[in-house]
Parts: structure tokens; C-alpha cells; sequence
């Protein structure tokens, strides 16, 4: 099986001031995957405005999300969007759910994003593009199995629960049997899996923007992932939340050999 990997350098979804960090991070990874199987989508330099839509910087947003819906396109199963913020899932999963309309979601991160425009604290979409999702009916909400999610706003929690969500903490997914019968519990016939690096213990990733402590670790993420790639086919997966503290030096060389680690699992 080859991945196709699309760079998506977007950091307009994150309400983070250090965002641009994000565009580093792809940047810093590029060396790191095939020439011949690898896209980049181009990203606007201007921030963009909401437009009165609720979400920072929301023409930006739109037209990256059309633009990585055109290079799509062009791109055969099963492909890597490379981000960029968590916003770039968007047009990754609607486009695997159009390929395989049974796909589940698999979502790790140490936030769930299920907040909207009336919610959210920021107005940044990498908060709500879970939601956006389900909302615009991309993917059912009974095929979404968040994993790892430990920072969680208020509306986020109701919206979960009411909607039956499933949920798995970290120590639950220390078997990685479980997330796998979970996944195969929603009916699904395949999988997109999202990881944001946050959703690993800061103590393994140095380049994260906002870590959350107590997250898996990179093992049991890696193990995860390859207990589902044995049962499921990939639809896609997207590896995003990659923010560099620096280009060079110790920590870079280890969060990039993390991270390989974690996309040669999806393999």
C-alpha cells in the first residue's frame, strides 16, 4: 500500500498567537516524505476575516478547504493530509466519506472540537471542525469515536453525551482492542483517523501549542493505530498540531522521528 501524503499549512484555525508555528511544522516535515507521493496545498498568507460567520479568519479557512478538496482530487486512497491545524480534517474526511460512505472517524486529540460559533471561547474552527462535521452531516455522529480528549468545554460535553458520542479515556485505550470492537461496533467498514499530536503526553512531543498532560504515549498511539489498520481499511488520516519550538537542535530531530514513527503506523 503507498500513502499519498497532502501538506496543508494552514494555521488560520488556531486561536493560538504562536499559530504560524503550525505552517513551521509542515515545513519541518516535508523532508521527511516521498516527493513522488506528496501535494501541497497552497495556503493564503492573510489571516482572513469571520464575515459574520462566528469563526476567526473564516475566508481563509474556506478557501483552504477548497483548495484541499481539489487536490483530493487528484489523489488516490488511502491519503495523509499533513497539517496545519486541526481544521484540516474538514476536507479530508468529507472527501473519504464521499468514497466510503460507512467510514468511521476515529479522532485523537486531547480536545474534542465539537464546539460551534455560539459556543466556542475563541471562535477558532480548529475547535468546532468535529462538529462542523456532524453538523453538516459528513459523518454520522454514531461512526465518531473520539480517543484521548481530556480538555473539554462545557457545551462539548452536552453535545457529546446527547448525541452518544463514544468516548474512550487514555487508560482505556492501553488495549487496543477495545477502540478497534468499539469502531467495529458503529457498523463501519472503514476508517479515517485523525491524530493531533496533543493528544500525546507533552513529556514525548516538545512542539505542541497547547499540550494537555496525562496524554498516551507515542507506544500506545502507535499500537492503536496499528491494531486498527489490521482490521479496517484507511480511508485517509490527517496528522496535524505540529508546532515547532525551533527548526534545528535536539528537540526537533526527536518530534520528527516521533512523528514519522506515528505515520509509518498508518502504513
Amino acid at each position: 500500500m503507498t500513502l499519498h501524503f497532502v501538506l496543508v499549512p494552514q494555521w488560520q484555525g488556531s486561536p493560538s498567537p504562536r499559530a504560524m508555528r503550525h505552517a513551521e511544522g509542515v515545513a519541518a516535515l516535508r523532508s521527511g516524505l516521498p516527493t513522488s507521493a506528496t501535494t501541497e496545498v497552497a495556503v493564503p498568507l492573510e489571516a482572513g476575516d469571520d464575515q459574520g460567520s462566528g469563526i476567526a479568519r473564516f475566508t481563509s479557512i474556506q478557501l483552504v478547504r477548497e483548495r484541499t478538496t481539489d487536490a483530493l482530487g487528484g489523489v488516490p486512497d488511502p491519503f495523509v493530509i499533513v497539517g496545519g491545524d486541526c481544521g484540516v480534517s474538514a476536507a479530508g474526511i468529507a472527501t473519504a466519506a464521499l468514497r466510503h460512505p460507512e467510514v468511521a472517524v476515529v479522532w485523537f486529540d486531547a480536545h474534542p472540537d465539537l464546539n460551534t460559533p455560539q459556543s466556542s471561547p475563541s471562535g477558532a474552527y480548529s475547535g468546532m471542525v468535529l462538529r462542523s462535521l456532524i453538523d453538516g452531516g459528513e459523518v454520522s455522529a454514531g461512526r465518531v469515536v473520539l480517543v484521548g480528549a481530556r480538555s473539554w468545554d462545557p457545551d462539548e460535553e452536552s453535545f457529546a453525551a446527547g448525541a452518544g458520542l463514544a468516548t474512550l479515556a487514555v487508560e482505556q485505550v492501553l488495549d487496543p482492542d477495545t477502540l478497534v470492537e468499539t469502531v467495529a461496533a458503529s457498523g463501519a467498514d472503514s476508517v479515517y483517523v485523525h491524530v493531533d499530536l496533543d493528544v500525546v503526553d507533552p513529556a514525548e512531543v516538545d512542539g505542541l501549542l497547547d499540550p494537555a498532560p496525562f496524554g498516551m504515549s507515542v507506544g500506545a498511539l502507535v499500537g492503536a493505530i496499528k491494531a486498527l489498520r489490521a482490521r479496517f481499511p484507511l480511508a485517509g488520516a490527517t496528522l496535524a498540531g505540529y508546532a515547532p519550538s525551533s527548526a534545528k537542535g535536539e528537540h526537533a530531530a526527536a518530534d520528527a522521528a516521533t512523528i514519522l514513527r506515528i505515520i509509518a503506523a498508518l502504513d
